[in-house]
């Protein structure tokens, strides 16, 4: 009983640092991989070339499926869901607003939100959708839907959420990601709307600041996992959650964001890709490791 507790107590600074950094840089990155391929390349070829790119990432999140380790198969799931998420939503959107007429909101001369972001609030009826099968349907680890699911059910929770779907850790990081960027889109949209809310309203204000509270509680809770693979799959949902308010904040202009403007940042900007390059090959070095140890085990 006192070992329990003992390595209940246990935080890994470590691996919570690590998986923190490591999916902290791709929202920068992801933002500057946008801008810089709509400077770089012509219009036509970048709609093909963010389609195969979203392709290439549904394919990785495959083959993550396939991998015999758990940090592996997250790590699949994770760049995965990012290529898939940049490539076949956001440039999809941005196409389509584009060749619509679209028009981007504007503030002072300066664009404030973009087209395609205007538009991703109409996915919101998608998005309900995909929470009713979760909430009804999946028996999760996500302490969110566990939350929700003992609030509305209360006892009935175990009979109506009787058992999980099947569970492949790259499919889980996969839709974990892409979920939780989804809801908090729709969240900072509806948000900074000036029929609801307004970008400016103590609502989005109090949102802002209980994302930032609530980011801090994750991030505790991450200190206590053990495991590279889950510890990185909590790193996801506490960088998303802790996000919303550094957009919150930027379009205040609390602060320079310097991913909307990578090319006149290039200093700042391939510093924050060379640490996310060498984290990934440590992670990735770490989940090979694992692999070799584990072989000898086995062959006994």
């Amino acid at each position: 009983m006192r070992q329990t507790t003992m390595k209940n107590q246990t935080r890994y600074w470590w691996k919570t640092i690590a998986s923190f950094l490591l999916v902290l840089f791709t929202m920068p990155l992801g933002h500057a991989l946008m801008i810089m391929m709509e400077h770089l390349i012509i219009p036509t070829a970048l709609h093909y070339t963010a389609f195969a790119m979203g392709g290439v990432g549904l394919l990785m999140v495959i083959i993550g499926v396939f991998a015999r380790n758990d940090t592996k198969q997250t790590l699949w799931g994770l760049f995965g869901g990012l290529l898939f998420w940049t490539g076949w939503v956001e440039f999809l959107f941005m196409y389509y607003a584009n060749r619509y007429g679209v028009q981007p909101e504007m503030l002072n001369g300066e664009v404030v939100t973009r087209p395609e972001y205007l538009i991703m609030p109409t996915s919101f009826g998608f998005w309900a959708m995909f929470m009713v099968l979760y909430l009804f349907s999946v028996k999760t680890g996500c302490n969110f839907i566990n939350w929700c699911q003992t609030a509305l059910f209360r006892s009935k929770k175990s009979e109506i959420v009787a058992r999980p779907m099947t569970r492949h850790t790259s499919i889980v990081t996969f839709m974990e990601l892409n979920m939780m960027l989804w809801s908090c889109y729709l969240l900072l949209m509806f948000c900074y709307d000036s029929n609801f809310l307004g970008d400016h309203h103590p609502v989005t204000m109090l949102i802002g600041m209980g994302c930032l509270v609530g980011s801090v509680f994750m991030f505790r809770r991450q200190l206590r996992l053990a495991s590279w693979g889950a510890n990185i799959r909590m790193a996801i949902a506490t960088v998303i959650v802790f996000w919303t308010p550094v957009e919150i904040l930027g379009r205040m202009d609390f602060f320079s964001e310097i991913w909307v403007d990578p090319l006149g940042h290039p200093t700042e900007m391939i510093t924050i890709l060379a640490v996310f390059v060498i984290l990934t090959i440590y992670l990735w070095y770490i989940a090979s490791k694992k692999k070799q140890k584990a072989a000898p085990q086995s062959s006994r």
